[in-house]
C-alpha cells in the first residue's frame, strides 16, 4: 500500500516519523477515515469540516493540503496506485502538532504539523449485519471532549478489547446512567416507532454516518428524538443498531448476552440498512460520474 507523508509518496512500509513527534509521545494530533466505493470518497465535505474543528480545538495550524483539493487528487493516487479504484477501501488521515523537544505544553515556535494519509481495503461486515451483532456495556472513562476525534484512543481500545473478549461487536459506554456511544462507532435506539440517540455535544463523536442517517430517518418520516437512552431502557428497546464510517448501519440484537425484543435485527434497522446503502453507492456513483 502507498502512503503520502508530509508532501511526499512512497510504500506504507518506509513512511517513519521522529520519536520527538508529539503525535508519537502525547496522542498530540486528530484523524479521520473515509470509506470509499469504487475509488471515489464518501461525504469528503464533512469529513473536512470535523477534522479542521478538531484542529481548532487542539490549536493546531490547518495545513493547506486538508482544506484544498489536493486532498481529493492524493486521495485519488493513494486508491490508484494501490490498486484500490474497484471494490471498498478507506482512506485515513492524521495530523499531530509535528516534531518539537518533549514538553507538556505548546512548543514555543510552532513546528510544521505532520501529515499523514493512507489507505486499506475493506469488506463490508454483510453476513454479521443480515443476523445482527451483541454489544455489551462498561463505563465511560473517555475524557470530557469526545466531540474531538483524537488519536488518544486508550479508552476506546480498551472497550472494543472487552466487547472482543465476549465475542460482542462493540462496547456500549455507560456514563452518569446513560448510553453515550460505542467504543467504535455511535449507537441509536427504537423505542414505540421513535429513534433515540445521544446528543451531539462534548460526550460524543459527532459521527458522519450518524448524522447521514437521522437525515435519512426523517426523510422516511420515521420520528427521531435527539436524547440519551438510560442504561435501565435498554431492556426496553424495541431495536438497536450502531453507525460509523465502517460499521454503516449495524444492527444490535443482543446486549450483555440479553435479546433486544426477539433477538433479531428490527424492520426500523433494516430499512435504514438498505436506504444507507443506497445512498453510499448513489453519492459515490455520482462522484465516479462527474470526476
Amino acid at each position: 500500500m502507498l502512503a503520502y507523508l508530509n508532501g511526499s509518496f512512497l510504500p506504507r512500509s518506509a513512511a517513519t516519523i521522529s520519536v520527538d513527534d508529539r503525535g508519537f509521545i502525547f496522542g498530540d494530533g486528530v484523524y479521520e477515515v473515509w470509506r470509499a466505493v469504487r475509488g471515489r470518497l464518501f461525504e469528503t465535505d464533512r469529513h473536512i469540516a470535523r477534522l479542521v474543528h478538531g484542529l481548532g480545538e487542539l490549536r493546531i495550524a490547518v495545513p493547506g493540503v486538508i482544506e484544498s483539493t489536493q486532498l481529493a487528487e492524493i486521495a485519488d493516487r493513494l486508491l490508484s496506485q494501490s490498486g484500490l479504484t474497484q471494490g471498498e477501501a478507506t482512506f485515513y488521515v492524521e495530523v499531530t502538532r509535528g516534531v518539537a523537544p518533549r514538553t507538556h505544553q505548546f512548543p514555543a515556535n510552532a513546528p510544521a504539523p505532520t501529515v499523514y494519509m493512507t489507505v486499506n481495503r475493506f469488506t463490508p461486515a454483510d453476513e454479521l449485519r443480515a443476523r445482527g451483532a451483541a454489544a455489551i456495556t462498561i463505563p465511560d472513562i473517555r475524557w470530557m471532549r469526545c466531540d474531538i476525534k483524537s488519536i488518544q484512543l486508550l479508552p476506546n481500545v480498551l472497550g472494543k478489547q472487552a466487547a472482543v473478549e465476549r465475542g460482542a461487536v462493540d462496547s456500549l459506554m455507560i456514563r452518569d446512567g446513560m448510553v453515550t456511544e460505542g467504543s467504535h462507532a455511535n449507537f441509536m435506539g427504537v423505542i414505540d416507532g421513535v429513534i433515540r440517540t445521544h446528543p451531539t455535544d462534548n460526550l460524543i463523536l459527532p459521527g458522519i454516518t450518524r448524522e447521514v442517517v437521522l437525515e435519512i430517518a426523517r426523510g422516511l418520516g420515521i420520528p427521531v428524538v435527539e436524547e440519551p437512552i438510560a442504561e435501565r431502557e435498554i431492556e426496553r428497546l424495541d431495536e438497536a443498531f450502531l453507525t460509523g464510517t465502517t460499521t454503516d448501519v449495524m444492527p444490535i440484537v443482543r446486549v450483555n448476552d440479553r435479546p433486544i425484543k426477539s433477538g433479531a435485527p428490527g424492520p426500523i434497522t433494516g430499512r435504514l440498512v438498505t436506504e444507507f446503502r443506497a445512498y453510499l453507492d448513489a453519492a459515490c456513483g455520482a462522484a465516479h460520474a462527474t470526476s
